[in-house]
């Protein structure tokens, strides 16, 4: 081999050396300021009602930097969109809480009040006391116990059913023919071999022998159909995994062929996670 060669292919060797070495030293790790992970979030968004609708609001997210989304409206944060709609039906001040996340995890959050001066006639929430917080919301719900043991407790957290086989209920007055959305706020930990479930039938729970089935199971948890074997949080109609009986698939709506009172009932069984399952803002709307 020449001189001519072997001086060559040293200077390859080292220009190689040099380059992997420029390269292994690059910043590499997460958040290290290499744009892996942003620096900050900006998670502004603007508030809008929407022409002809009721109590309705366009939620709009400023999108630069922004990945995804989740909004609170006050009954716990769910995944969103970066143009948002919500109802807020009732009346009363509710903090909307936008949290943006970005590049890497990194998130911002924001909020915002909407005043909502009159309740919607149409979809106001026919459920009374349906946060479960003072005694005169605490009263309008009765309870069956099925096995001895079964309870349920209140307190300004919600109502948690802390072991098997116990429902609560209350009577409301329904339209017939109008079609109704129930929903409520349920969290819990983990459960074994569980079932928690919501009806609105005509039968009275009270004088009703056994499980209550009445008018078919509307939403729920099951363990079986694979919901609740984790830690649940959020709206049930997000977080449920049992068929609609009336309707076939996954829903929350319901209908009925009478003017009349109907028995809004939720109850649960099976291995309920420790701390047990809790709900909280009840409600059944007029679509």
């Amino acid at each position: 081999m020449n001189q001519i060669n072997v001086t060559l292919r040293k200077s390859v060797y080292l220009m190689l050396a040099l380059a992997l070495g420029t390269l292994t030293s690059c910043d590499d790790e997460v958040g290290s300021g290499n744009g892996l992970t942003a620096a900050s979030v900006d998670a502004a968004f603007t508030v809008t009602p929407v022409a002809g609708a009721v109590n309705t609001y366009l939620l709009t997210a400023q999108p630069k930097g922004v990945i995804s989304s989740t909004w609170n409206t006050g009954d716990g944060a769910y995944q969103g969109k970066m143009d948002e709609t919500i109802s807020l039906p009732d009346a009363g001040t509710y903090t909307i809480t936008h949290t943006a996340i970005g590049a890497g995890g990194a998130t911002g959050t924001a909020t915002a009040k909407i005043v909502v001066a009159t309740s919607d006639p149409v979809k106001g929430n026919l459920v009374k006391g349906g946060s479960f917080v003072t005694a005169d919301d605490q009263a309008n719900w009765k309870k069956v116990v099925y096995v001895t043991g079964g309870n349920w407790t209140y307190s300004a957290n919600g109502a948690t059913v802390t072991t098997a086989h116990a429902g609560i209920y209350q009577a409301i007055d329904v339209v017939k023919d109008k079609e109704y959305t129930i929903d409520m706020t349920v969290n819990g930990g983990a459960s074994t071999d569980m079932w928690f479930e919501v009806y609105a039938g005509k039968a009275d729970p009270a004088v009703t022998a056994g499980d209550y089935s009445d008018g078919g199971v509307v939403m729920g948890l099951n363990t079986w159909n694979g919901c609740g074997k984790t830690a649940v949080s959020g709206k049930l109609s997000a977080v449920g995994c049992i068929t609609n009986k009336v309707q076939n698939k996954i829903s929350n709506v319901v209908k009925f062929d009478s003017t009349g009172k109907i028995y809004l009932m939720i109850r649960s069984g099976g291995g309920i996670a420790a701390g047990g399952i809790t709900i909280k803002s009840v409600e059944l709307r007029g679509k």
